[in-house]
């Protein structure tokens, strides 16, 4: 049995794989999205560095002994938010594996929830971002933006990748 024909086919192991590998896409184009979003609005004070980036400047130190220089600051800080993205885009489309059709609120909750178990949990209890007392609502409803614009981007790609897939193979 071919890929193609594998893909195709309506069972648990090729409804997975379609919906790992359109989900997976689908947070690759989302991350895109949100990381232009975030070059026109603020989500942080311009001095201060961003959860991902204080990862990969400790992980460098640990390795080299310094951290990122300032030249490759956005490049290192992409290597974080591209692999991230897919991955959490991979697990959203591993749960709507069963499910073709494309659901924009899907989209936004999935994005909401996003934001709130990093930027509002999750970072701030590891000290790798202020606590959300501490940050403009301003910055923080920039944030919940560009995460609703993942989102939406996500489930929008995801259904497109998986209805290719789908449509391409039954014409085999």
């Amino acid at each position: 049995m071919n890929l193609e024909t594998f893909l195709q086919k309506d069972t648990y192991t090729s409804n997975t794989s379609r919906g790992l590998i359109s989900g997976f896409v689908g947070g690759l184009v989302g991350t895109a999205v949100k990381t232009l979003i975030e070059e026109f609005l603020p989500v942080r004070k311009i001095e201060q560095k961003s959860a991902q980036l204080k990862i990969v400047d400790d992980l460098s130190t640990k390795i080299t002994g310094t951290p990122i220089s300032a030249e490759n600051e956005a490049l290192a800080e992409q290597l974080v938010n591209f692999p991230f993205g897919a991955s959490i885009g991979a697990a959203y489309g591993y749960g709507k594996k069963d499910k073709d059709v494309m659901n924009i609120a899907d989209g936004v909750i999935f994005g909401a929830t996003t934001w709130v178990s990093t930027h509002e949990t999750s970072l701030p209890l590891v000290g790798l971002e202020s606590k959300p007392k501490n940050i403009p609502i301003k910055m923080q409803a920039n944030e919940l933006f560009a995460h609703i614009a993942f989102g939406i981007t996500t489930e929008f790609v995801r259904s497109f990748v998986n209805e290719r897939m789908k449509r391409s193979q039954n014409n085999l």
